[in-house]
């Protein structure tokens, strides 16, 4: 029994020796094979060989070793590397972790590519993307070394040179372009020798006439940047060119600036103090980024104290924008872009308030909102909507399905103005005056706002009431031609009400009914009609002709010959319950019998009501 103690030992010191005196070199064709599985292309190394001689923290030196290029990425090497040296655990390595602690590098010439569907050259081929940053690195030494990094994705390229050693620290200094804008990058930071096992700190910078990005911060051990607290401040001359930095899927805007502390807990990024402006917008706030399961999850909430939609758009998209109309004329409906094809592994929440909207074009009709901006797997919901005007709001949800591989979106509209007045609307003044409810419900497929509501189903409704109008205006929609002639300038009559219900199909609109009640005069009647995702201010000649062969069945009342009839419902006036109390402005039931005045009679005849200008 002792013999067999005796022979155990031995064989185990035998072999302890034999490792500590291992002849790492040997396994030059090994870690060759290894490295070419690892890279889908051959590896080659021109020697490898053991430095010292004894120890359990062996120190190998490799040399001349080249990884070519992806095939897809172009010509030349992936990585060429003159010399280096690698200090680490041997029984570390017996465990299946290598850290190595001390490095030399000399003549390393990186070139990492990214193609303009995401695929790097340094991930491995068939898996999925992963790792850690951090190290147990205790030295580092550089010399004489080129990194460079193409990116067609985000249309970036960068050349740097970077070193390392005990006095100077680490330093990568370079220049290259950004979405065509020329920039200089710059990294600093502390030996690591001094800092082991310490808080890192380090500095990092991208400077140019068109971006500036500048990030001083504290990594919680050297080069360990899945732990770190940075601020961050950022200027450029368009939001597009700061995300090819940060890769959030941002849009092109006027230009902006802003900054932020940081701190990352991977996978988790947490935002606050965020504060900045946007053309003539300003913004404060906070959100987090956090990785589930393969998806990043944003939360957070934005307020401005004072916000121009249109400093959401650049130059460029204002001049197109511009071009488009004078084009085709105004529109009603923004031609905003909705397609969220591209957001797949995104999910977020963003709570957003607004206390002043301006407008470079003039005073805006909204003066402030607030909501929450969500997406769900590809559904995008606009929700808790509340847009005050200068009397009344807007509230209601708009959302935007593009699950199940959709290629175009659905939109789907649901709101309602509440308390306005036409005065408000018309943006003041006019001749015209009145209180005004409305409710939209409309669904349909668009790339744009525009396209979606050109090709939606649902209803419009509209009510106006207690409100005044000129005179000759009031007898002119009753047909009373001496009246509207001989009316004096000045003289107003009663907008008792304007009720309007819309039926969409197929982006077309059916009016029925369309009814205006003035002291002077009565319009009814069920049939009027929009082209397709049009809604029209004037006539063409064809609409004028079908106007015109409509007023045979145009039902006319003046004020005096239908008061005593005001509440009949089988008359459908509009003294009846239909605009009593909260059914304001609730289009569910309306129809002949349920309002009152009407335009272009029950016999169907209805007008054409062209696009000048379209939605």
């Amino acid at each position: 029994m002792k013999i067999t103690g005796i022979v155990v030992a031995s064989v185990l010191v035998l072999g302890l020796v034999g490792f500590a005196a291992f002849p790492w070199g040997s396994l030059k064709g090994v870690i060759e094979r290894q490295l070419t599985a690892r890279f889908g292309r051959r590896v080659t190394i021109g020697g490898i060989e053991r430095v010292d001689a004894f120890g359990f923290n062996p120190t190998i030196r490799i040399m001349n070793v080249r990884i070519p290029q992806a095939d897809w990425a172009g010509k030349g090497d992936f990585v060429q590397l003159r010399l280096a040296e690698a200090t680490f655990s041997g029984l570390a390595l017996l465990k299946g972790a290598f850290g190595p602690r001390d490095v030399k590098a000399r003549g390393l010439h990186l070139v990492m590519v990214r193609d303009r569907n995401g695929r790097t050259n340094w991930e491995r081929p068939g898996k999925p993307k992963g790792g850690s940053s951090s190290t147990d690195l205790e030295g580092l030494t550089i010399r004489d070394s080129v990194i460079e990094y193409r990116d067609d994705k985000e249309d970036r390229f960068v050349k740097a040179r970077f070193a390392s050693d005990p006095v100077h620290g680490i330093r990568a200094n370079g220049s290259g372009t950004i979405r065509g804008a020329a920039v200089r990058i710059g990294v600093a930071g502390p030996s690591i020798d001094k800092f082991h096992g310490k808080p890192w700190p380090f500095t990092a910078s991208i400077d140019g006439e068109k971006l500036s990005v500048t990030a001083k911060g504290l990594m919680d051990n050297p080069l360990d940047t899945d732990a770190m607290t940075l601020d961050v401040t950022a200027r450029a001359t368009d939001l597009k060119l700061i995300d090819a930095v940060i890769e959030a899927g941002l849009f092109r805007t006027q230009p902006v600036s802003f900054s932020a502390h940081v701190r990352h807990d991977s996978p988790k990024w947490t935002i606050t103090q965020l504060k900045g402006v946007v053309g003539r917008s300003d913004f404060t706030g906070h959100v987090t980024v956090d990785k589930q399961a393969g998806r990043s999850k944003v939360d957070g909430d934005i307020v401005s104290r004072q916000f121009d939609f249109g400093d959401l758009a650049s130059d460029e998209g204002k001049a197109e924008g511009a071009a488009l109309e004078r084009r085709i004329g105004p529109r009603l409906v923004p031609n905003t872009r909705i397609d969220i094809g591209k957001i797949d592994t995104t999910d977020a929440r963003m709570g957003f308030r607004i206390g002043r909207i301006i407008s470079a074009k003039g005073s805006s009709p909204i003066l402030s909102a607030k909501g929450t901006l969500a997406i769900d797997h590809q559904l995008l919901t606009l929700g808790d909507l509340v847009a005050r005007l200068p009397h009344g709001n807007v509230t209601g949800k708009v959302t935007v399905d593009q699950r199940g591989d959709r290629k175009v979106p659905i939109v789907d509209i649901d709101l309602r103005l509440r308390g306005s007045s036409v005065q408000d609307l018309a943006g003041g003044g006019g001749d015209f005056s009145g209180n005004v409810s409305a409710h939209v419900r409309l669904k349909g497929p668009g790339e744009t706002i525009r396209a979606a509501v050109g090709r939606s189903n649902g209803t419009i409704g509209f009510v106006a009431r207690d409100g005044q109008l000129p005179q000759g205006i009031a007898a002119a929609l009753g047909f009373d031609a001496a009246r509207a002639l001989l009316a004096k300038d000045g003289e107003r009559a009663g907008l008792r009400c304007v009720v309007l219900k819309l039926d969409v199909t197929g982006g077309r609109g059916r009016v029925d009914p369309m009814i205006v009640d003035t002291t002077a005069s009565q319009l009814r009647g069920p049939a009027a009609w929009c082209s397709r995702g049009d809604v029209g201010y004037s006539t063409d000649g064809h609409a004028e002709t079908a106007c015109a062969a409509a007023v045979a069945g145009v039902g006319v009342h003046d004020g005096d010959d239908r008061a005593a009839d005001r509440d009949d419902p089988a008359r459908g006036e509009v003294g009846g319950k239909y605009l009593q109390g909260d059914r304001a402005g609730d289009f569910g039931e309306a129809g002949p019998g349920r309002g009152g005045c009407g335009l272009f009679g029950a016999g169907g005849a209805g007008v054409a009501v062209t696009s000048n200008p379209p939605l």
